[in-house]
């Protein structure tokens, strides 16, 4: 019984990360390309402005701005974007009984997808930049993935259940990622932050996943304390996540 109930559940993971994947590229031609875009775009104004302009010391920081902009394309529209997810689905969910939550894990599972794909452009840059790549990715990167994907898929799960009853929320969180991608170490190291604010920054859950992603795709090292870190905030977001979609799922089909 159990094992049908799972095969039930991956299969209804697959057919609508499928679904979603084909709506979301069907018209256009460069396909997941688009994905790679947008921070590569807002790599390069940063680097004109913080290298070229502002002339900040630090080595080959395009390279830098990559290793955190593409972790934190995949948190941002994991939590921006499911905040509707849904809404985007009220025909589905109002017609036929299935397991709600998979519709923002699938989502969080695309833009996981999303991310991996980016690692080659990563490759690419450490390549320009004459960077060696460590055994640790082999360990480093499969275990990122995982604590990301906890946290991403809780954030995923708290927004898109409470935005049915708190229509505003899209808004304000929109708000919210906006000011904490300039308070996480994305555009500047962590080394940067003045003393007395260091202690501050590291409440901010993107700030330990940041730098641990740096570590292992720039510096060949695996970060154990920033990784629990993030295991613990991730854990927490998923917690909660849970906990406020099993009070409220059973009215979603009254307030859609």
């Amino acid at each position: 019984m159990l094992n049908r109930k799972m095969q039930y559940l991956m299969d209804l993971i697959s057919v609508v990360t499928r679904k979603d994947l084909q709506v979301r590229y069907k018209s256009y031609v460069l396909g997941y390309l688009w994905s790679l875009a947008n921070p590569l775009a807002f790599a390069f104004v940063f680097w004109v402005a913080f290298k070229v302009v502002m002339r900040i010391q630090m080595e080959a920081y395009a390279l830098f701005l990559i290793a955190g902009l593409f972790p934190w394309q995949w948190f941002s529209n994991s939590v921006n974007v499911n905040a509707n997810v849904f809404l985007m689905n009220a025909s589905i969910i109002k017609k036929v009984n299935f397991p709600r939550n998979v519709l923002p894990f699938s989502m969080v599972l695309q833009d996981m997808l999303h991310f991996l794909m980016s690692i080659p452009v990563i490759l690419l840059f450490m390549l320009m930049y004459q960077k060696p790549v460590g055994w640790v990715w082999l360990y480093g990167i499969p275990a990122l993935v995982i604590v990301q994907f906890i946290f991403c898929y809780g954030l995923a799960l708290l927004v898109s259940s409470l935005n049915l009853f708190f229509r505003d929320l899209e808004r304000i969180i929109n708000l919210l990622t906006t000011l904490m991608f300039y308070f996480t170490p994305i555009i500047y190291p962590l080394e940067m932050v003045p003393g007395q604010f260091k202690q501050v920054i590291y409440f901010n859950p993107l700030t330990s996943l940041i730098v641990g992603w740096r570590e292992v795709l720039l510096n060949n090292t695996f970060p154990t304390g920033f990784v629990l870190l993030s295991l613990l905030y991730g854990l927490l977001a998923l917690g909660l996540g849970l906990v406020i979609y099993k009070k409220l799922s059973w009215k979603f089909a009254e307030v859609l």
